[in-house]
């Protein structure tokens, strides 16, 4: 599904929206005042019903008879959505909480990308080799961070496209979110690792046809891509027997 055009009173009325409920400004099963809202968006009850058939499809709200239009719980929402992943890193950003969700993303890749690359090392193409060493040849170019992230980005989107699974190829969706936030994190910090050299190991294992050497490489990168994270944000804090972080001696979470 393509990214949700944020274009537009109607595009900024969803996001206004969005945001409210993913701060818990409008908690999880309270019911919408339709009329304080349209207010407070400046928007007609018409615009603001659209806005909310697609927060509605994304799962985050619904509509009852004699309950109104209420927020959902949270365990019903496509918190893999590219506009919910993307509202989210907003959201986390604006109270420095967005390191956890890159991890918890951090962790899809590392059970995504090794397996679609052994695909990619048994059916890639000509062309898709090419997509691959054009993203890599950018990569190793001298630009901004900016540049970086794109390149990144084609790499491995190439790279599903490499495996020829529509639904494997759909993930990027998924993939490409958390990639490009942790990559302006990473390419916007001092003394950043080169990534080209890990990134070809990667391209040289699929040329080869050899799906252990592009597992291998695979995870070697997404370790690099960890430790890269740690260097800029801090360590990953050890986690209590809830799931939750704990706190060390005189820090707070």
């Amino acid at each position: 599904m393509r990214p949700y055009a944020r274009r537009g009173v109607h595009g900024q009325t969803v996001e206004a929206l969005a945001h409210r409920v993913l701060s818990g400004t409008i908690p999880e099963g309270a019911t919408l005042d339709m009329a304080a809202l349209q207010s407070e968006l400046d928007v007609s009850l018409t615009a603001l019903r659209e806005a909310l058939k697609v927060l509605a499809a994304k799962g985050m709200v619904d509509a009852r008879q004699k309950r109104g239009t209420f927020v959902r719980p949270r365990s019903d929402w496509n918190l893999l959505d590219a506009d919910m992943l993307r509202w989210q890193f907003s959201e986390s950003s604006a109270t420095g909480a967005d390191t956890a969700l890159l991890r918890n993303l951090g962790e899809v890749r590392g059970i995504i990308e090794p397996a679609a690359v052994r695909l990619a090392a048994d059916r890639r193409t000509d062309a898709d080799l090419e997509a691959l060493e054009a993203a890599l040849t950018a990569m190793g170019q001298q630009g901004g961070a900016s540049d970086a992230v794109e390149a990144d980005l084609a790499f491995h989107r190439a790279l599903l496209a490499a495996t020829h699974n529509e639904l494997l190829e759909r993930m990027e969706m998924v993939i490409e979110s958390g990639l490009a936030q942790r990559d302006q994190l990473v390419h916007s910090a001092p003394h950043s690792e080169d990534p080209v050299p890990s990134h070809r190991a990667v391209l040289d294992a699929v040329r080869d046809r050899d799906p252990d050497a592009a597992e291998r490489a695979m995870r070697a990168l997404l370790d690099q891509a960890s430790r890269d994270l740690d260097r800029v944000s801090g360590p990953q804090a050890p986690q209590g027997a809830d799931g939750s972080s704990e706190k060390k001696d005189g820090q707070a979470q």
